[in-house]
């Protein structure tokens, strides 16, 4: 039997790889997305008209509403910063895209890192990742998080992994604490 945050954590990766297949469904090259994730039987309750789209999988299903207000321009950690989520928002996912280059050429790439993006973005053996992070609250008062990746020459693999970009995971665990400045 599966404890409690096992459970919350299988919620919460059934929640991103939702966003993970709702943004893929619109190709490539697409701007960062930022989606409130909220228990499926709440969101019935309040929008009862959404009966027909949604589905309630079990006690922790999360469902994905995507906040068409963000636009983090250049700088996305700076964006996740100012963001902070009320109580009723049980989690988040952010999806973004990268380009990278294997282990193998890192040593070429240069130390400045604007000459540095623009290397890997004109590498011909550059890889397009998406990759989208997600944070819950548990209820413990914890946040548990986790990531899912798409590798655009491999579309078919979703890489799966709790610390896949802990940097962005940070960030956006980040974003439903109570933190000075953002609240």
């Amino acid at each position: 039997m599966l404890t409690l945050h096992e459970q919350q954590t299988e919620a919460l990766l059934a929640g991103i790889i939702e966003v993970e297949r709702y943004v893929g469904r619109a190709g490539w090259d697409q701007p960062a997305r930022l989606f409130a994730l909220v228990p499926t039987e709440q969101l019935l309750e309040v929008e009862p008209s959404l009966v027909d789209q949604l589905s309630v999988t079990g006690p922790d299903a999360l469902s994905s509403v995507e906040q068409d207000d963000f636009h983090p321009g250049t700088d996305l950690m700076s964006a996740l910063s100012q963001i902070y989520w009320p109580p009723t928002v049980a989690g988040c996912a952010l999806s973004t895209e990268r380009s990278f280059l294997t282990a193998d050429l890192e040593a070429e790439i240069p130390d400045d890192p604007e000459l540095a993006a623009e290397f890997v973005a004109n590498h011909p053996k550059r890889q397009d990742l998406r990759v989208v992070a997600g944070a819950v609250r548990a209820t413990d008062g914890t946040v548990l998080t986790h990531c899912v990746a798409r590798v655009a020459s491999n579309p078919d693999d979703l890489l799966v992994g709790a610390d896949m970009v802990p940097a962005l995971v940070q960030a956006v665990a980040w974003t439903l604490q109570e933190n000075e400045g953002n609240s």
